[in-house]
């Protein structure tokens, strides 16, 4: 189910020095602005741009998994068939899954599992 990616969050394009940016606070549904100090705080160039590029056609931003594990992390399988079997940790694909590599019965196996059933080797 969609989520708002920041709820209550108003992006606004001024410059502080010029603009009566204090009004801002009247506005209905604004709580308050993030400031530095007395001054409305100013995010990096590209940054909202860069949000707006993830947008899809429905005004969804996509939201890039990060991999839980670093490459060549043991992990430990914590559900299914191959409980409790460790391994090493390669890579997350597109469809929140995990790689692990494996080593059964002498033999590499790469195995795909739902990212909740791998936690970190103790």
């Amino acid at each position: 189910m969609p989520a708002s990616l920041f709820p209550g969050y108003l992006f606004v394009r001024m410059d502080p020095a010029a603009a009566r940016w204090r009004a801002i606070r009247s506005t209905v549904g604004i709580r308050d602005l993030v400031c530095f100090g007395d001054m409305p705080a100013a995010l990096p160039d590209g940054i909202v741009e860069g949000i707006r590029d993830r947008e899809d056609d429905k005004g969804f931003v996509r939201m890039d998994k990060v991999a839980p594990f670093a490459k060549g992390d043991k992990v430990q399988i914590a559900a299914g068939a191959l409980c409790e079997q460790v391994g090493l940790f390669d890579c997350m694909t597109d469809d929140e899954r995990v790689v692990v590599l494996l080593d059964l019965l002498g033999r590499p196996l790469k195995v795909r599992l739902p990212v909740e059933a791998v936690v970190a080797y103790a």
